[in-house]
C-alpha cells in the first residue's frame, strides 16, 4: 500500500489474502482521515483485476464506502 497524493491510498495486490488485509488497512486509513479532515466518504476504485485506490471523496456521503469498478 502506498499513498499516491493526499488523501489516496493504492494498493496492489499479489493474492486474495494480501488484497483483503491491505484494503481493510487502507480503508481504516481513509475512515481515520474522513473524520479528521471535512467528514467525506470513501471511494474504492478498481482501475484492474489487482490494482485499487482508497480515496476521501466529496461525492460519496459521511460515513459509506462505495465501489467503483472502472474495468
Amino acid at each position: 500500500m502506498t499513498a499516491t497524493a493526499p488523501n489516496r491510498l493504492t494498493v496492489t495486490a499479489a493474492d486474495r489474502e494480501s488484497m483483503d488485509r491491505q484494503l481493510d488497512e487502507a480503508a481504516d486509513a481513509a475512515r481515520i482521515q474522513a473524520l479528521s479532515e471535512g467528514r467525506h466518504g470513501i471511494l474504492v476504485t478498481c482501475p484492474g483485476h489487482d490494482f485499487f485506490t482508497v480515496a476521501l471523496s466529496v461525492a460519496v456521503p459521511f460515513g459509506l464506502t462505495r465501489e467503483h469498478q472502472a474495468w
